[in-house]
């Protein structure tokens, strides 16, 4: 991905480059802290269970617009409320992924699962929400949100987060810049993610009941999870908490006489995937088994089937026509504020108007992303790639991806921190994507609990096309707020 020279550049949070000496010291210390802290992850290339390495990281907190944070912190209750809403809407699910259930498998395997649920009826009316909605600022509107992706399941780096506001202040205070430390925004992720759980497991109201977190079988991203694990067994040590693969459900799991999940003879409240939201996840038939499994029990699911569906990305392609949103929003502001943080989604369903799409975006293929209905990130094709990638096609297995507007953010300039790396760090031109978590719980008629839940700030290089923290192009990072007359700091 190229970038255009004329990228806006936002004002740095501190002066750079740093004096090489300084740079080198304060980064050594930033590695240590962050591995003392938790700000890490188990290594993808020389894996062990024994050891950690720090999660890469952006040395001081990247510069964001104050507005538009507080714009996305606040638009965030009416997101979680429309997800709900989405979510329990079977004629517009069962509608808007007609087509592409034909052709994307693993979306056709959730959607079975979702209607041989409904056949039978829901077993448990509550679901929980933990979401992230992503953004990226638009330099072409005044750097205004625009909305990446809605997330519905195994929303992650709440933990990590919540802990990288520390390490980036603690870099700050040694650099001699406290005085910069009001601009950036506390950060109540991990707790705000955790209590929503432990509200669900009231809901539940069986005391000895447990909540179960649904794991891959080999977890990288530890100490987000264990984050999560530990926050509820300190503040709440009356709940235990489980980690289980699909795999190990199939083997262990069971209904009793009223539909609850046993596990290990333990009855399951809460359910927390973060687990299940890819092909890879489900080795066999055993795996699905074991998700309907607990879909059709009275366990409350984080995300259940039908939340699951909600966050594909032909529902969000369908959401961004103001016609749809209408359905699930009532008030004219909040239809028209959500409506604002939309780009261009388009349908690649095999009729006049999908086909209207593969031909714009066979034409200008440098303005647009194409993205399939996966989570986990690395899916996407950009750019000059789409037209190869679309002609590979059948006009049947378009309808498997949309077409969205290309996202054009201001740029950053910063020092990415990554293991194994070279030091001392260079200065690298950067972008970066806001995530803001939300809590929601209710029924198909009430929501009991709904509110925004922190946030998350994830940082790439400005010529990569994903983001992935994991994957070598991406760190995690933290806002560092600046208005618009703020005076030119560099």
């Amino acid at each position: 991905m190229s970038v255009d020279p004329n990228t806006p550049v936002l004002r740095n949070c501190i002066h750079l480059p740093l004096p090489e000496d300084e740079l080198i010291e304060v980064t050594g210390k930033a590695k240590d802290y962050a591995i003392m802290h938790g700000a890490a992850m188990r290594s993808k290339t020389s894996f062990s269970p024994d050891s950690l390495n720090f999660a890469p990281f952006v040395l001081v907190p990247s510069s964001f617009p104050r507005k538009e944070f507080e714009k996305a912190v606040g638009l965030q209750p009416i997101i979680n409320r429309l997800m709900h809403n989405v979510a329990h809407d079977e004629e517009f699910i069962t509608t808007t992924l007609a087509e592409t259930i034909k052709v994307d498998e693993f979306t056709a395997n959730l959607f079975n699962i979702y209607r041989k649920v409904l056949a039978h009826g829901f077993t448990q009316a509550y679901s929980i929400g933990l979401l992230r909605s992503d953004y990226l600022g638009h330099v072409y509107e005044g750097c205004a949100i625009k909305q990446v992706e809605i997330n519905t399941v195994a929303s992650s780096f709440g933990g990590i987060a919540t802990h990288l506001v520390q390490l980036q202040n603690f870099v700050l205070r040694e650099l001699g810049h406290a005085d910069k430390l009001p601009k950036m925004p506390n950060n109540n992720a991990l707790a705000g993610l955790c209590d929503g759980m432990v509200k669900a497991w009231d809901i539940y109201a069986k005391p000895q009941a447990v909540i179960l977190f649904i794991i891959e079988d080999v977890s990288y991203n530890i100490c987000d999870q264990r984050f999560h694990e530990f926050y509820i067994r300190e503040t709440y040590p009356h709940i235990k908490v489980l980690r289980r693969t699909l795999t190990d459900v199939h083997r262990e799991g069971k209904l009793g006489l009223n539909k609850e999940l046993l596990l290990s003879g333990l009855e399951v409240a809460v359910i927390y995937f973060r687990a299940g939201y890819e092909p890879g996840h489900y080795h066999s038939q055993d795996e699905w088994d074991a998700r309907y499994l607990m879909e059709t029990s009275l366990a409350i699911k984080c995300p259940s089937i039908q939340y699951h569906l909600a966050g594909t990305k032909k529902v969000q392609q369908a959401l961004a026509q103001p016609a749809v949103l209408e359905r699930f929003i009532n008030d004219p502001d909040e239809i028209k504020a959500v409506g604002k943080i939309f780009t261009g989604l388009y349908s690649l369903d095999d009729n006049d108007a999908g086909n209207a799409t593969y031909e714009m975006a066979l034409r200008t293929p440098e303005k647009f992303v194409l993205k399939p209905q996966r989570e986990g990130g690395g899916n996407n094709v950009y750019g000059l790639d789409i037209p190869d990638a679309l002609k590979r096609m059948s006009r049947v297995e378009r309808s498997g991806w949309i077409l969205m507007d290309l996202i054009h953010p201001p740029l950053t300039k910063g020092y990415m921190v990554r293991p194994g790396a070279e030091m001392p760090p260079t200065i690298v031109d950067m972008v970066s994507e806001l995530g803001i978590f939300g809590v929601v719980i209710g029924d198909a008629d009430h929501i009991i609990h709904n509110y925004q839940a922190g946030h998350m700030l994830r940082t790439k290089l400005a010529t990569a096309n994903e983001g992935g923290v994991a994957a070598g192009l991406g760190a995690l990072d933290s806002p560092y707020l600046i208005d618009s007359d703020d005076e030119d700091e560099n």
